[in-house]
């Protein structure tokens, strides 16, 4: 396995184990989650609610039991849409490519219990894809505009991030332009910060340090100063226990979040477009990260027991921290649970983003040198 398929493998395992794991505790407090649990979650974990298929109508998903959820469809779907595009990818990629994906690719859905296809999985945010572009015939670039700002378009942006390994900058310009199909505002922005997370997390060498910097030096508006607000207190708060770390972060993050304290009674202006305002996920994911040090089981299980969006951030936080370590720190005990759990393989979706990734670094190399020629002859040969 060469570096960049093992760092592609990572990404991708601590993302789904992120996800899988925090899908059970999702939309609840810390509090709640100790009580139904006994405690800190460790690992897999039953649904919070044994009636899950009744308990909530409006989100009918067996979550726990190692199932992984929407986060990690939407991500395999766009390693699909790489693979059938074999370049660098916008907002026009994701009308004509992805969005016939989420109609007509039936697989299996861990969370169903059956196959089906991705579209009756997905939620309200994230079928607007399909309404805006399918059916309402919106230019792709501009299609995210009305609806809910939320991390629905960050939470599958890691791929952008590895096909970009070493160049955030990139990594950033390519997931806001994708993200322009399917999110506006601070959620567009957190699209595009993930992706340049991991494209820097990917980079050889790599650290947490580099991450954030790289993420703040991309980000801007009230995403940066969440980010910076979320990684200071992260930092003040380093060695402490784990219910002092989570609730720094959240006491940091609030002042950015529009949803509120209740997760699920968001406030009348929530979710709506701002330039002072962040999505919570990806600031906390990044705080965990700086916090725990990048250590990857910690860095998974502080998002999870945090609740609230509990696997969305910790799909992030362990996209990051596998992309930092690579496959020797993935905790190869609750991949194979969880693979097993949701009856997938995920060594599949890496190799294949892994070699799309490679064609397109190589044809990156290609343009690079034909670019150096071009500059070169305008400057007089003086470069």
């Amino acid at each position: 396995m060469n570096w960049i398929h093992d760092r592609t493998a990572a990404v991708l395992a601590g993302s789904a184990i992120g996800d899988a794991l925090g899908g059970a505790a999702e939309g609840f407090s810390p509090e709640a989650i100790r009580e139904r649990y006994q405690g800190r979650i460790e690992g897999i974990v039953p649904p919070y609610h044994l009636d899950w298929q009744t308990a909530r109508p409006v989100s009918p998903y067996h979550k726990g039991d190692g199932h992984i959820t929407d986060d990690t469809l939407m991500t395999q779907a766009l390693i699909r849409v790489y693979e059938e595009h074999r370049d660098h990818i916008d907002a026009f990629a994701i009308a004509d490519l992805l969005v016939p994906r989420l109609q007509t690719e039936v697989r299996w859905i861990p969370e169903f219990e059956r196959e089906s296809i991705i579209l009756h999985r997905i939620f309200l945010a994230e079928k607007w894809l399909v309404t805006r572009l399918q059916y309402g015939h919106v230019d792709p670039r501009e299609a995210g505009v009305g609806n809910v700002v939320n991390c629905g378009a960050a939470m599958y942006m890691a791929p952008v991030g590895v096909v970009n390994a070493g160049n955030p900058r990139a990594a950033y310009a390519e997931a806001i332009d994708a993200a322009g199909a399917h999110q506006s505002s601070y959620g567009r922005e957190a699209a595009g910060v993930f992706a340049a997370a991991v494209a820097a997390a990917v980079s050889p060498g790599s650290s947490v340090d580099a991450v954030v910097e790289a993420s703040i030096a991309l980000a801007h508006d009230g995403t940066r100063a969440a980010i910076e607000a979320v990684v200071a207190a992260a930092r003040a708060v380093r060695g402490s226990d784990h219910d002092s770390i989570g609730q720094a972060l959240r006491d940091a993050i609030r002042p950015f979040d529009t949803v509120g304290d209740a997760y699920r009674q968001p406030a009348m202006d929530a979710r709506i477009p701002s330039r002072t305002k962040s999505i919570e996920e990806l600031p906390v994911a990044l705080g965990f990260l700086v916090a725990y040090e990048g250590d990857f089981r910690n860095t998974i299980l502080g998002p999870v027991n945090y609740g609230r969006d509990s696997d969305s951030i910790a799909s992030m936080a362990g996209s990051i921290a596998g992309g930092i370590g690579g496959m020797a720190v993935i905790a190869d005990d609750w991949l194979d649970a969880i693979a097993e759990a949701s009856r997938m393989d995920f060594s599949e979706h890496a190799d294949r983003l892994a070699s799309v990734a490679e064609e397109i670094m190589r044809k990156d190399a290609a343009r690079a040198e034909a670019d150096l020629r071009r500059l070169t002859a305008v400057a007089g040969g003086s470069l």
